[in-house]
């Protein structure tokens, strides 16, 4: 299937590890143009030395997102480097996982500027440049796509994530909301919500349930994917896919779309 991504200027978020990576890979693969931002120098130059060694040219931008001027400035330099940004991934953001009885109020705080913060301000700047292509042309977009890695936390609470998850399904509430708004422009907006998928990050989360739990980080593993119908966790090739297709013309009919990569279950942990 040809998804028409040739040459397209994508912008992801979060893209120097796990999901946010593996997505940038895929769109390398179909031959866009990647502008990838993260928090971390290092590690943005570690997936820099990546592409570079299989051939592959891309911009990477440092930058801490959950700062309004610093996504405002990040979103500029990527259209600076590459022109017009076609296409926004938002995989930036991930809020600690933490005991109920633990929580406060900079704890809540914290984990709106670790994942709904992020992505609201790259997604407001490049709405903003988006908006405004539109209206000077005087017609809809033909290949403007957003898409919001969010996470079934949105959907599901669990004891450790409850910040977190507020977070995300504050950001499925905004996502489907602009997209019906941004729909007459030909600015197509969805979200994918994964369930675990292997990473760092789900790593630990293992790791805490088992403390929770008093038992081996192994038996917390086998016990959350036996819960998982497919029986294993997820691959952020998988969720990357999804995520390809997503903006690509193959989905222009596609907008206001939450879609669940879970493996027909519920989170567990």
């Amino acid at each position: 299937m040809h998804l028409q991504l040739t040459d397209k200027h994508v912008v992801i978020t979060g893209a120097s590890k796990g999901i946010g990576l593996a997505i940038a890979h895929a769109f390398a693969a179909e031959g866009a143009r990647l502008s990838l931002i993260a928090r971390d120098p290092a590690t943005l130059e570690e997936a820099r030395r990546q592409f570079a060694h299989a051939g592959i040219q891309v911009q990477v931008i440092s930058a801490n997102l959950s700062d309004a001027a610093a996504a405002e400035a990040a979103i500029a330099d990527a259209e600076t480097r590459q022109g017009p940004i076609d296409i926004l991934v938002n995989s930036a953001g991930a809020a600690k996982r933490t005991e109920p009885e633990l929580l406060d109020a900079q704890t809540w705080q914290a984990a709106l500027d670790a994942k709904f913060f992020p992505t609201i301000h790259t997604q407001d700047a490049v709405l903003k440049r988006l908006l405004a292509r539109a209206e000077a042309s005087g017609q809809p977009l033909q290949s403007a796509a957003i898409v919001n890695i969010v996470g079934t936390g949105g959907k599901h609470p669990t004891a450790t994530h409850l910040p977190g998850g507020s977070a995300n399904a504050a950001l499925l509430l905004s996502t489907v909301g602009l997209a019906k708004h941004y729909a007459r422009h030909g600015i197509r907006i969805n979200a994918i919500n994964p369930g675990f998928t292997y990473t760092g990050r789900v790593d630990q989360a293992i790791s805490l349930e088992a403390t929770r739990r008093g038992i081996s980080k192994e038996q917390a593993l086998q016990d959350a994917e036996a819960q998982i119908p497919l029986g294993r966790f997820a691959r952020p090739e998988e969720v990357a896919d999804l995520a390809v297709f997503l903006a690509s013309a193959r989905a222009s009919y596609i907008t206001g779309a939450v879609i669940p990569v879970n493996g027909g279950a519920d989170p567990v942990i």
